[in-house]
């Protein structure tokens, strides 16, 4: 073949079906999706913020405003969107809260970047300059921050009322905060010079039905499980609690076992012989002083029947969550062998009620000496509303946390946010070069939030804005957006205060997801694996058609 030839040739790297796109183009259809995806959570932000209605494939609908349940309901396919699905799931891990806020300012910072793209800054340089803007922004945070105490109350229910304050129970918000503060504060432990607190520490139990003013807080633990035997007190006060987990049965053995019996007098012996030995085990727990028997595993017919005698309260099949929660609500201890069981391993609540609740009935163990674990019992009106609830109730323990473990606030209504760019337009112009106009960007991004609060509830973004940056230049810090009275307040004085750390977290996951996203120039897509020709394989019938599979292409 001679050289000519050869230099027609195409020559094939990629495998067929498989597409690429490079450099601008990547980076402009990358940033499209995720500003798609800033732009269907950003009405939600803010108190007037818009529910959204979400259908997933089961037709099980979710009515919410929470940015992370938003997302994850959402079948998002594109990788540079599913970035910021993962932007909003750190967010809530990390602080549970402030997810839309974080996913808003990502696709404002990319949209931005986009901008200095067209005018050829290089990516490289607006990645270094958003990583300076993020440090100096948090640096500000810390200057401006509101020191607090770590047990305060009054300050952990006005985080708590201002982090309700855009979801649907916005109205019995002043409520459920005081009933989320209560409960993190039964928990919160000290160590060192510091407070700790545990959000799996405060258990949710949900049950629709009366409205959202008679959730309560019980100091103890609600078990989803009624009474084993109806011989059994319905109520024991002053209880004595035992926690197993111990089958109270007889074991049946591993291997076979044969035993002859050859006249009634034996069968007489033998039946008596395992009532005697489920006796002894009510004897051992009678003996020790137990009036209520929580159990794990389960509870044999015949020992029901010596307990409902001995007018022990008991419960089985209870979760191993549940043991834990009670172990440190009441002050016993889990038991797995009955011999072993001392009057040291009892636990103790003032009172043990099987209540009736809605259709089910449920056990309260409530009134522990010090509760370090606590249940709140969520009602409404449907069962929509009890789930963002729960939601929402998250949302307030998580800040209430927050605010624990790192005591400072800031004052919220976009107030930080602008705080922030105000000191970022001061540093940019001590930058050189483009670095400059990537921390500019940055600030702007920054402002979107208050923008987007301004936009939700109806004012006029532009006035908003110019009013706000003039009150931030004459030092008014905490000039925010009150979009209840409709104008720029001090947000200090409306009571509405926000968790640093949420703050900080909001700046270093958005910036991180906003250079991610912009470093990356090339997009190489796989193509679609075809199936092999003829039949398919035995018994994958009806594989691709599998809901919820969500068009992997028959799983080829």
């Amino acid at each position: 073949m001679s050289q000519p030839e050869l230099a027609g040739t195409p020559v094939l790297i990629l495998r067929e079906g498989s597409s690429r796109s490079r450099g601008k183009e990547a980076q402009h259809a990358n940033i499209m999706a995720a500003k798609i995806v800033a732009e269907a959570v950003k009405s939600s932000l803010g108190p007037k913020g818009m529910d959204k209605m979400l259908v997933d494939s089961f037709g099980d609908v979710t009515i919410t405003s929470d940015g992370r349940t938003v997302l994850d309901e959402m079948d998002i396919q594109h990788p540079a969107a599913k970035m910021m699905v993962e932007v909003a799931k750190t967010q809530d891990n990390e602080v549970g809260d402030g997810t839309t806020t974080a996913v808003v300012v990502s696709g404002e910072l990319l949209a931005k970047a986009e901008d200095l793209i067209r005018k050829n800054v290089h990516p490289t340089v607006i990645i270094d300059g958003y990583k300076k803007a993020a440090e100096k922004a948090l640096s500000t945070l810390e200057n401006i921050a509101i020191k607090v105490s770590s047990t305060d109350k009054k300050f952990l229910t006005k985080v708590a009322m201002t982090s309700m304050a855009s979801k649907l129970v916005s109205e019995s918000r002043d409520y459920l905060a005081d009933i989320a503060t209560d409960a993190i504060l039964s928990v919160t432990e000290k160590s060192g010079s510091s407070y700790k607190a545990d959000l799996d520490d405060v258990k949710i139990q949900k049950k629709p039905g009366e409205s959202i003013r008679e959730t309560k807080l019980i100091n103890g633990i609600v078990v989803d499980k009624e009474v084993v035997h109806p011989g059994m007190p319905k109520r024991v006060e002053k209880a004595k609690i035992a926690l197993l987990d111990t089958a109270l049965e007889i074991e049946k053995t591993e291997f076979d076992a044969k035993i002859n019996i050859e006249n009634p007098e034996q069968m007489e012996a033998f039946l008596k012989q395992e009532e005697n030995m489920l006796k002894k085990m009510v004897e051992r727990i009678v003996k020790v002083g137990a009036t209520v028997v929580i159990c794990q595993k389960g509870i044999d017919d015949m020992v029901q029947h010596f307990m409902a005698r001995k007018s022990i309260l008991a419960v089985r099949r209870v979760k191993k969550s549940d043991m834990e929660g009670l172990t440190k609500a009441t002050g016993g201890k889990i038991v797995t062998n009955l011999d072993g069981l001392a009057k040291t391993d009892l636990g103790y609540a003032a009172v043990v009620e099987e209540r009736k609740i809605g259709d089910d009935k449920m056990t309260f163990i409530e009134g522990c000496k010090h509760p370090r674990s606590v249940t709140i019992l969520i009602r409404g009106g449907t069962e929509r509303i009890v789930d963002e609830a729960e939601r929402s109730i998250h949302d307030a323990l998580c800040v209430i946390r927050d605010v624990v473990e790192e005591p400072k606030i800031v004052a919220g209504g976009g107030a930080p946010e602008l705080e922030m760019g105000r000191s970022l337009k001061n540093y940019a112009e001590t930058l050189p070069g483009r670095e400059q106009l990537a921390v500019m960007c940055f600030a702007e991004a920054l402002e979107a939030v208050p923008i987007t609060l301004a936009e939700n509830a109806g004012l006029d973004p532009i006035d908003i804005i110019s009013e706000l940056r003039a009150s931030h230049e004459k030092e008014h810090t905490w000039a925010g957006v009150d979009v209840f009275k409709g104008r720029v307040s001090d947000m200090n004085k409306e009571d509405v205060y926000e968790p640093v750390a949420v703050k900080k977290q909001i700046i270093k996951s958005s910036t991180e997801a906003a250079t991610m996203i912009l470093k990356i120039d090339d997009m190489i897509a796989a193509g679609k694996s075809k199936m092999p020709p003829g039949p398919p394989p035995g018994g994958m019938g009806g594989m691709g058609g599998m809901g919820g599979m969500g068009g992997m292409g028959g799983m080829g």
